[in-house]
């Protein structure tokens, strides 16, 4: 398998606050990485630098072969990269189908209309409430609906990588184990490599190929999932670890959060 995603020593700051410290990850084709951790530890500032939401300091990303520093944010879609941001962000004021065709925007130079309506129609056999609910508004949706919504938009460009970022987030288990269902399909029925950022470490260690543990903005633990799975630092890392380190990442994450509030 050839590298599709690399993410070299990147360091990303709010102001005086840095929030990654020299993180280094790579995604082959075809695979499923997760990357785990505490609230602050700078997961979601991590998908963020990848969709260049946020600006590097210093470190570079690569994406099957081109410098990421060199390609305008608007053009990832058309390279294939896909964010599906924590909180849903659905379009509440449009229909399911509304948000659906805002999702294939950004693909419209390789995609026809025949491929963005064929993608559609997977997108509603992958989350059938969707067909249901196509015609409603976005913002009258339950949770877990409009987290459907938000992976079936992250689909619908035909991504070749899909960064999910907890998807499972204040979902009742129900909903959770349905998600993570539909994480399985896309990757196994669509090829489609994924970087999973989640808290809930069994789920996210079930489905991925090689995961990451990320600790106050640095990566302390990688190795194959089902390594980890039994990993009793990988416990330690993902309920934050002893109070000095839960202490540590709750103020990193106030402050990560003030920053971006400025």
């Amino acid at each position: 398998m050839s590298e599709l995603l690399i993410v070299e020593d990147i360091v990303v700051t709010y102001g005086a606050v840095q929030a990654l410290k020299g993180v280094s990850l790579r995604i082959h084709e075809g695979q499923t990485v997760a990357v785990l951790g505490a609230n602050g530890a700078g997961k979601s500032t991590m998908l963020k630098s990848i969709s260049k939401i946020v600006p590097l300091k210093s470190g570079k990303i690569y994406y099957q072969g081109k410098d990421l520093s060199l390609i305008s944010p608007h053009d990832l879609a058309y390279l294939g990269i896909s964010h599906v941001p924590e909180g849903r962000r659905v379009f509440p004021t449009l229909t399911v189908e509304e948000n659906l065709n805002l999702g294939a925007y950004g693909s419209r130079k390789r995609l026809s209309q025949g491929e963005i309506e064929a993608e559609k129609k997977w997108i509603f056999e992958l989350f059938p409430v969707l067909y249901e609910r196509k015609n409603q508004l976005a913002g009258t949706l339950s949770g877990g609906e409009q987290q459907m919504l938000a992976i079936g938009r992250g689909l619908i460009s035909k991504p070749t990588l899909l960064l999910l970022d907890e998807p499972s987030l204040g979902l009742a288990p129900i909903l959770v184990k349905e998600i993570f269902n539909a994480i399985k399909k896309i990757h196994e029925e669509r090829g489609v490599s994924i970087l999973l950022v989640e808290q809930n470490a069994k789920k996210a260690l079930a489905e991925a190929d090689y995961a990451y543990i990320l600790e106050t903005g640095k990566i302390s633990i990688e190795g194959p999932a089902h390594e980890l799975a039994n990993d009793e630092r990988v416990k330690a890392a993902y309920l934050g670890g002893s109070a000095l380190d839960k202490k540590a990442s709750a103020q990193n994450m106030k402050d990560e959060s003030e920053a971006e509030e400025k």
